[in-house]
């Protein structure tokens, strides 16, 4: 893979921003030109950094209790990246990421919204779940007599939507950020650094790491270039067969591991091929033969299972970082990486033509549910205790006549495992539970494992799932919300959009041949969670 990046000059080529090597089509190459803007993403965030300053101050100065992000995506998760990893600089305000309509999730995201900042993070501006959330926030703001634009700050491209709103409606700052950078490449770009700095982070003492590896990455020798290194080895693993590349990460990089996550099936996952990431999964999981792995270590953090991993006999690529602001340097390398796979396997890694279908059932059911005032469900396969439980018809096919509690039995060999959560993020006892579950179909299965939380992965793994390699089997959980909280100027609540999203997902796999099981709980109890997945097998 070192060879043929050195014969094409890749490295020189992508600094450059030279299409050529991509593909030989016109079409894709006009995409791809207009998706290269992360390579000088550090360039274009210096210019605003005494604003940021100063509004990072006047924050200071107001007391405020909480920044809240209202996002969805790599350019969303990045900033959760920062806060873990770096943390909140002691006398800033608390800092917190809200990418769910989970109505648990947003009713606690929003308990001190009269004395907090919100940050409206959209690149198109459309996108409906941070829109709705926004909508939420600014109920709470007005009932509270505050004045609710003050309260704002935007960060989008120029001239979409949200640009537009933002001026109109008074917010207090707007950051443009320039077009040619996707979401899942935007960690370095305002979206990543307007929130960094409201955090108390230094963005120069960020940046200075991110230079060095910059520097690095524009070395012509493939196997001294860090990014174009790694991304040779992650296409090498999956022409080899081993197309499921394990994370290896302490517990203070755990947030990164989604960011890579992402970056890696967005790109990747397309055209039926594609690098499957396992990010989260547990240290005692079995490691077949599909498996590459990467551990990155800080040096008073290992990574685990770092000697388990090479006793194995599988592929392991180490990397050290020198320590926690370093963090902005492998936001680079990965991205650097993430491109070179994707030259190597023949993709463009800059597009997600898959990640629509998804949104255009979403809005299908949502149009459903205003004419009819109810979201048209499926018959369901089997019933335990409640919980109904619907086989997509691949999954039907295959399981030729089984009941759908027989579904796990559709895993073998080569394939993985995807637990797709439509759930309060990273709560107890939940998450406690779907670790659990996730842990003991892995150990079972022998297969790889991923989980995520929904509609978080509809815009990263989401475009893997339905656009990589039919190896996946899919579990999609949902449960009705006790407590349900209606969306301002909508004729549909927060639940019936989480529900609609989740549907509209499980149509999607549906539609693209995935073996797929959408098991609903008829209410939110932990307990009969556990018990439903015992029955499966």
């Amino acid at each position: 893979m070192c060879a043929r990046l050195d014969e094409m000059a890749f490295a020189e080529a992508l600094w450059n921003r030279r299409l050529d090597v991509w593909r030989s089509d016109a079409a894709t190459r006009e995409k791809i030109q207009h998706r290269l803007g992360w390579l000088s993403a550090m360039d274009a965030v210096t210019p605003h950094l005494p604003r940021l300053r100063t509004l990072t101050n006047a924050c200071r100065a107001e007391s405020l209790s909480s920044i809240v992000l209202l996002g969805m995506g790599g350019s969303s998760l990045a900033p959760e990246v920062l806060r873990q990893v770096l943390g909140v600089a002691p006398g800033y305000p608390q800092f917190r990421m809200l990418d769910s309509v989970d109505p648990e999730a947003v009713r606690d995201a929003m308990t001190h919204a009269p004395t907090s900042l919100f940050i409206l993070a959209s690149k198109s501006g459309t996108t409906i779940e941070p829109n709705v959330m926004a909508a939420e926030a600014r109920r709470r703001l007005v009932e509270s007599g505050q004045r609710w634009g003050a309260r704002f700050v935007a960060i989008t491209d120029e001239d979409t939507a949200l640009h537009r709103r933002a001026q109109a409606e008074g917010f207090r700052e707007t950051f443009v950020n320039p077009a040619d950078i996707g979401g899942r490449y935007s960690a370095l770009s305002l979206f990543g650094m307007v929130p960094a700095a409201l955090m108390g982070a230094d963005i120069d003492r960020i940046f200075e790491p991110a230079r060095r590896m910059e520097t690095a990455c524009r070395v012509h020798d493939p196997s001294a270039n860090p990014g174009l290194a790694l991304g040779a080895y992650m296409a090498a693993g999956a022409h080899a067969g081993r197309d499921k590349l394990t994370l290896l990460l302490p517990p203070r990089l755990a947030s990164f591991g989604l960011w890579v996550e992402q970056l890696v099936a967005e790109s990747t996952g397309k055209h039926g091929k594609g690098v499957v990431p396992i990010a989260g999964e547990s240290v005692s999981a079995p490691h077949g033969d599909d498996r590459a792995c990467v551990a990155i270590s800080l040096p008073d953090d290992p990574a685990p299972a770092i000697d388990a991993r090479r006793a194995s006999g599988a592929p392991l690529l180490e990397l050290q970082m020198a320590d926690a602001m370093a963090i902005g340097a492998e936001f680079l390398r990965w991205e650097v990486a993430t491109a070179t796979a994707g030259v190597l396997l023949g993709i463009n890694p800059f597009d997600e033509p898959n990640v629509q279908q998804a949104k255009d059932a979403t809005r299908a059911l949502l149009d459903s549910y205003r004419s009819s005032g109810h979201l048209p469900t499926r018959e369901a396969h089997a019933n335990i205790e409640g919980a109904r439980l619907t086989l997509s018809a691949a999954a039907q096919q295959q399981l030729r006549g089984a009941g759908a509690e027989q579904f796990l039995r559709l895993l073998a060999a080569g394939d993985y495992f995807g637990l797709l959560a439509y759930l309060p993020p990273d709560r107890d006892p939940f998450d406690g539970a779907l670790q659990d579950i996730r842990t003991a179909v892995g150990m079972a299965s022998g297969c790889a494992t991923m989980f995520g939380y929904g509609p978080r992965y509809l815009h990263s793994t989401g475009q893997l799932h339905k656009g990589g390699a039919n190896n996946g089997v899919f579990v999609i959980v949902t449960a009705a919300a006790g407590d349900d909280l209606p969306i301002p100027d909508e004729p549909f609540s927060f639940d019936v959009l989480e529900m609609a999203q989740a549907l509209g997902d499980f149509e999607s796999l549906d539609k693209t041949n995935r073996r797929a099981l959408h098991v609903h709980l008829p209410r939110r109890d932990v307990d009969l969670l556990r018990r439903v997945f015992s029955r499966l097998s």
